[in-house]
């Protein structure tokens, strides 16, 4: 029996208009305003509105939401190009930008005064936002609500001439200083700013505020369901206004869904961009931060983020997802792709004693011995090793299985070797570790003797490659009350970044390349860090660790 996959609330309402005849295509879009970079919650609203698009055989636009150049820059225009193409979303031929539609803003808006439900006001921000009223108590009208329509049409001309100071005048829906949603209650569409815009340059000098300008961007582009979060469920009536009042003959609609949340995981802007200011964080995209260009430095991948979007749900209940879901998702995405390789973090030489001393022996080893398809490599075995420090202990505690006087291990796909004796320097600190090894212990050999209880991995000191190996973790203390101080500043860990020098790694990560993966043997998943790694200077981000908290239901 086939099973039924259970359908979210908003493919129940677009089944439903469907039947009913409200639209002959599934039109989506994903319209960020380009004041900074995305994190991982826009990654929701880019995968959902681009997958219900791709669900129904429909469309999907990209568009730029720049009505206010004050805050939009051309880095974030890129940054944001780049997030949305890595994520899959597929927009060929179908980019816009709202600047595009400013002469159909300023007629619709001229449209509107002719109608009567606009007028040019002369209260300052202060007098507006008195006459707004309250939650309990309803608005007082404008002393220039009753312009006539002749008066307001000069003034609004006259307002997009320049003839009036920036914030001295507004052009104002007419619609009901009662309500009880103040986001109806004559709401600004209109404001003066003599501002240079990114695509309109100095063209204009008056600018249509979101809440006016959006509906009427989606209406243009023939969107059949504008889906956004939770946020502008009270803004849904002035949309639907705008477009009715615009007389679109086909209205788009919209539906609202909950944002995506990390518990204890930064996503503001306004935080994210004073730890890049501060210097806290080297941009943007540090692989601390959840923004999609950080996620990608770090090592996260598309399907990985598309997993962990699926697993979080879509719903209109707000809920806080965990980050170890997140790290989950990457974990099942890499561990049939990753080569699993040996790299020593924290190296002390180990030197088997008996091992001829010029002797370079290559043992075949997989590649993923989960996943034969990726084949073999040769590592080098010589008489000189580095081990992990932790994996020798002079005094070792119960149930310690590594290495110490006496103790014999397996080294990783090599031999037996046993602890005869080590070295320390003048501080007493374990410089070298000095063993034999049993010839007849070869990984693969068949050899059946003597058992041994741990097994720890090791590079060749003859042949490896030194890297730099940043590990990670959260930007901020994960505390119960939460990662703000009472002041309203950020709780920050000390040691959300820890920079490991000297790390030694087998020679086949000499030809690594930017942003490739690897599993390193006990250590967890890395990738090479696109931004600082060199070709005679790897450097290494942990993406995640191999243990996980998280129990998919």
């Amino acid at each position: 029996m086939e099973e039924t996959k259970s359908r979210n609330f908003i493919e129940q309402a677009i089944d439903e208009d469907l039947k009913e005849g409200k639209y002959d295509k599934i039109v989506t879009r994903f319209p960020p305003e380009p004041n900074g970079y995305l994190h991982i919650g826009h990654a929701k609203s880019i995968l959902l509105n681009y997958g219900i698009a791709k669900e129904y055989g429909g469309q999907f636009n990209f568009r730029f939401d720049d009505t206010n150049p004050t805050k939009e820059r051309t880095e974030f225009v890129q940054s944001i190009l780049e997030d949305v193409k890595w994520l899959g979303a597929d927009f060929e031929g179908r980019m816009f930008y709202a600047s595009d539609y400013f002469d159909q803003m300023y007629e619709i808006a001229v449209k509107l005064i002719k109608k009567g439900k606009a007028y040019v006001c002369d209260l300052t921000a202060d007098e507006i936002r008195e006459y707004r009223g309250t939650l309990t108590e309803p608005g007082k009208e404008s002393p220039y609500r009753n312009r006539s329509v002749e008066e307001n049409l000069d003034l609004f001309e006259r307002m997009k001439n320049g003839e009036f100071e920036d914030g001295a005048k507004v052009l104002r829906a007419k619609i009901d200083m009662a309500s009880g949603n103040i986001n109806m209650r004559d709401p600004i569409i209109y404001r003066v700013a003599r501002m240079t815009h990114h695509n309109t340059g100095d063209k204009w000098c008056i600018y249509p505020m979101y809440d006016f300008a959006h509906p009427i961007e989606d209406a243009l582009e023939g969107i059949s369901h504008s889906l956004c979060t939770l946020e502008f469920e009270d803004h849904r009536p002035l949309y639907d206004w705008v477009v009715r009042e615009a007389e679109f003959p086909h209205p788009p609609r919209q539906i609202e869904f909950a944002k995506l949340y990390l518990k204890n995981i930064i996503t503001g802007k306004r935080y994210i961009k004073k730890l890049v200011e501060d210097g806290i964080v080297d941009g943007w995209d540090d692989p601390r931060l959840v923004s999609i260009s950080g996620l990608r430095r770090r090592g996260f991948t598309p399907e990985s983020i598309k997993m962990f979007v699926e697993l979080s749900g879509i719903s209109k209940s707000q809920a806080t997802s965990d980050y170890a879901m997140l790290e989950y998702c990457i974990r099942e995405d890499l561990k049939m792709k990753c080569d699993r390789m040996m790299a020593v973090l924290d190296p002390v030489k180990l030197v088997i004693d008996n091992y001829p001393e010029d002797q370079v022996e290559y043992l075949d080893v997989y590649n993923n011995q989960e996943n034969p398809e990726l084949g073999s490599r040769k590592v080098a075995f010589t008489k000189e090793l580095y081990i992990e420090r932790e994996d020798f202990m002079e005094e070792p505690p119960k149930k310690y299985f590594r290495l110490f006087p006496g103790n014999e291990v397996r080294l990783k796909n090599a031999y037996f070797v046993k602890c005869t004796d080590f070295i320390k320097d003048e501080n007493g600190k374990v410089i070298e570790v000095h063993c034999t090894y049993d010839p007849e212990t070869k990984s693969g050999s068949g050899f059946e003797g003597r058992k041994v209880k741990g097994t720890i991995h090791w590079v060749s000191a003859k042949e490896c490659v030194d890297a730099t190996v940043r590990l990670y973790e959260n930007i901020v203390l994960e505390e119960e009350d939460g990662y703000l101080n009472e002041d309203g500043s950020l709780k920050l860990n000390p040691n959300s970044l820890v920079t490991l020098e000297g790390c030694k790694l087998e020679k086949a990560f000499a030809d690594a390349k930017p942003g490739e993966s690897f599993q390193f043997f006990r250590h967890g998943y890395f990738t090479v860090d696109t931004k600082d790694s060199k070709e005679d200077a790897l450097v290494f981000n942990r993406i995640v660790s191999l243990k996980s908290s998280y129990k998919p239901a």
